[in-house]
């Protein structure tokens, strides 16, 4: 057991690793000029991009290279080792997502008859927060946030 799970963790780390190749798992991805959760946007990336890890600062940024030679940090949550491919030219970027990270339609199908409700999941899949609006809230809530670059 422990061998297996040593096995999975250097593949892991492995694909982590600079020069290796990894993709796009979400919809959209930033890639940004720093670490820091305010840092600016150089370029968004889409679901299933191609990018080459350059420098692993910790365990949760990378420093990219992306297909258009633009070079950022982009969050290890927002990548996967493996691609997400489809032959259905029909499947929307949301569709994609879920299937990238195990979940699809028909998984949601067999959950909404066994009485799961996703409609609130769908509502908050559609709101958006603008960086100043969240810069906002954080002053007037007095809140910090670890801002590295």
């Amino acid at each position: 057991m422990a061998l297996a799970v040593g096995a999975v963790l250097c593949a892991s780390l492995a694909a982590q690793s600079p020069g290796s190749t990894m993709y796009v798992a979400n919809k959209t991805a930033a890639v940004k000029s720093g670490t820091g959760l305010f840092a600016g946007t150089i370029q968004t990336l889409q679901l299933g991009d191609t990018i080459t890890i350059e420098e692993k600062k910790d365990s949760k940024w990378v420093k990219v290279k992306t297909a258009a030679a633009k070079t950022g940090w982009v969050t290890l949550a927002s990548l996967t080792s493996k691609r997400v491919l489809t032959t259905d030219r029909n499947a929307s970027a949301s569709e994609l997502a879920l299937a990238g990270k195990g979940f699809s339609s028909t998984v949601e199908t067999v959950h909404q008859k066994e009485g799961v409700d996703y409609t609130v999941v769908d509502v908050i899949e559609t709101l958006s927060v603008s960086l100043e609006e969240l810069q906002d809230f954080i002053t007037v809530g007095h809140l910090s946030v670890e801002d590295d670059q």
